[in-house]
């Protein structure tokens, strides 16, 4: 048995298919993936990412110390704002993504479940001469609302503080509305929030939600939501041996203070100077499933594989399958894909491929 959310008792009450993720039980579907895809795409729908680890870092010098471990400078954004980096090793190599929400004088960070460990002794080895404190919350709960109508259906839901804050929030803003963090963020390319509540108040709110209209969501639609927005997942699209600029990252890189040094700085200054490769979007032109770990080759390439599909789904927007791969920089035009002993066609595209329910990849 894996740990379990608050809202454990409620996705089996809603027919949730229940499976280990990051060693906690989540629900993987409600019954239809497909369908719970297209809700989110089409008008709201709910997930529960309570297995998210959540911690606070405060302390005289949070920002200083934020600052060292980071690869994207915290100062790029006033109190309010959130901003999405990478904790990267002496290599370059991305030990997790995150989100920080900076407050006043405090920062909350959002690491993944399956790290959580690895993480938590990363940010303490890294806490070495800085007076930080730096403090797990196991007692939050998460819910992410996603979709075109989201953002409208929480102005009703909430109490009056809550919607003013939701109505009111620029994207990657956020707010404290007494214990719950509201912000304008996600994971699946629509609009939308992530309420960040103490954990024996999720269920009263999940079921506000599922009242409102708002379709229970499980990780299986969370997952081709993600890829059909040009999101990396960690472990599959970077982990410590992949550097940011290998994952398609750069923009999530501050080099521009010369008298910041961040862990890392230096492996990726190197490796910027050199070369790398990149991770682009494929588009498969006929039939047939983009998987992870398939073979792509390149024209004039090697005999070999010159690259690797990292994620791959079938898209249920597009109705097509798409990728994400890294391969040799400058990769354009159509390439080739290793499909149970065949090789099929794919357009080597721009991602993101879905924005806000429409189709955004462009060919290069």
């Amino acid at each position: 048995m894996g740990h379990r959310t608050p809202l454990y008792d409620a996705h089996l009450a809603a027919g949730g298919k229940m499976v280990d993720f990051g060693g906690w039980d989540m629900p993987i579907h409600y019954g239809s993936q497909l369908e719970e895809h297209h809700a989110v795409r089409q008008h709201a729908g709910a997930f529960d990412v309570s297995h998210m680890t959540v911690v606070d870092v405060t302390g005289s010098d949070a920002r200083a110390y934020l600052r060292h471990l980071l690869a994207n400078d915290i100062d790029k954004v006033k109190a309010g704002r959130a901003i999405y980096t990478c904790m990267l090793n002496e290599r370059g190599g991305v030990v997790d993504d995150l989100i920080v929400y900076k407050g006043d004088n405090d920062y909350r960070l959002v690491v993944n479940c399956a790290t959580r460990e690895k993480d938590l002794d990363w940010m303490e080895k890294q806490a070495g001469g800085f007076a930080v404190d730096i403090h797990e919350r196991p007692d939050l709960a998460m819910i992410a609302v996603q979709g075109p109508e989201a953002r409208a259906i929480l102005e009703k839901v909430l109490c009056e503080a809550g919607a003013k804050a939701v109505a009111g929030l620029p994207f990657f803003g956020f707010e404290y509305v007494g214990e719950w963090l509201i912000a304008r963020t996600g994971y699946t390319g629509e609009d939308g929030a992530e309420i960040i509540l103490p954990g024996h108040k999720a269920e009263d709110l999940w079921q506000r939600l599922v009242d409102a209209g708002v379709r229970p969501t499980g990780l299986g639609a969370r997952d081709t939501l993600r890829l059909e927005a040009g999101l990396n997942l960690y472990g599959n699209d970077m982990d410590e041996d992949i550097t940011p600029w290998e994952a398609g990252l750069g923009w999530t890189v501050a080099l521009d203070d010369a008298e910041r040094d961040f862990v890392g700085r230096a492996a990726l200054e190197k490796q910027k100077t050199e070369g790398h490769r990149q991770l682009l979007g494929l588009v498969l032109e006929g039939k047939g499933v983009l998987r992870a770990h398939q073979g792509v080759h390149v024209p004039g390439g090697s005999v070999g594989p010159d690259g690797e599909i990292t994620s791959g789904t079938y898209s249920p927007t597009l109705g097509k399958a798409v990728a994400l791969a890294r391969l040799p920089a400058g990769t354009t035009g159509t390439v080739e894909v290793e499909i149970r002993n065949k090789r099929l066609n794919a357009q080597v595209v721009r991602a993101p491929f879905v924005r806000n329910g429409k189709a955004t990849y462009k060919p290069l």
